[in-house]
């Protein structure tokens, strides 16, 4: 299980960086040249809601140690809105404008089509789940030995 468990946690590293390659193919595409493939999965994870940027983090829907220069430049850039958090006037909370709406729109469609291209006969529906339960249980135990270490 070594060698299998090893090249798994290389695997994922390297799809991540593919993933973000794709998104900065597509925002190419769509002659979006201000955005990089991690703002532009920020955006998406913000989607529709408002977002405390702690969150965004904790939740570990952004990977990174320059947040707060990234959410800087969404703003300024006019993707999205800061403000300060009503209950926590420490915590900034962000939301889409129109502008970041519409790049959100273009990488839901580009998923959604490249998820139809896999489903077309290239990856069977059982070997997507059987992968998806294979990453939560190695989600879950990165997880549990970052909180309880090694046993």
């Amino acid at each position: 299980m070594i060698p299998e468990y090893l090249e798994l946690t290389r695997l994922v590293e390297r799809l991540h960086r593919r993933f973000l390659d794709v998104l900065r193919a597509e925002l190419a595409r769509s002659g979006i040249r201000d955005l990089n493939g991690v703002q532009a999965l920020l955006l998406v994870n913000v989607g529709e809601d408002e977002v405390a940027i702690r969150d965004l983090v904790e939740r570990g829907y952004y990977q990174g140690s320059n947040v707060s220069y990234n959410v800087k430049k969404l703003t300024e850039d006019g993707y999205l809105v800061q403000k300060r958090a009503t209950h926590d006037r420490r915590s900034v909370v962000v939301r889409l404008t129109e502008m970041g709406r519409g790049v959100v729109g273009r990488i839901r469609e580009m998923e959604s089509r490249l998820a139809n291209d896999l489903a077309s006969g290239k990856v069977d529906t059982s070997a997507v789940n059987g992968t998806l339960d294979v990453l939560h249980a190695l989600e879950r135990a990165w997880t549990d030995y970052v909180v309880y270490g090694p046993r």
